[in-house]
């Protein structure tokens, strides 16, 4: 009783999104501040952690306990944000405001 409907009978046009909205280009320059922000940090902290292990004189014992006890998830937190920080800028690019 119901008619059938084949493929054929309808026309779907290609659909394109469209990226070109104001407020993606902001959404692109606050990540790119967070991303380059927390990877500094990450990178300042795994500078200071490797050179407390490494110079006995320079930090205290409490620091060189915490830097034995974290040099490894914050190589990890390097690792990650470093190959975050690649693939955001392979895909949209950074973009510092400049």
């Amino acid at each position: 009783m119901y008619p059938t409907i084949k493929p054929l009978d309808v026309d779907v046009p290609d659909i394109q999104p469209d990226f070109s909205a104001p407020f993606f280009q902001g959404f692109q320059t606050v990540a790119s501040y967070i991303l380059a922000g927390a990877l500094l940090v990450v990178l300042i902290m795994l500078i200071l952690a490797g050179a407390a292990l490494a110079f006995r004189g320079l930090a205290s014992d409490r620091v060189r306990t915490w830097a034995g006890e974290n040099i490894l998830w914050i190589f990890i937190a390097a690792a990650v944000l470093g190959s975050a920080s690649g693939l955001f800028q392979w895909f949209v690019g950074f973009d510092f405001g400049f």
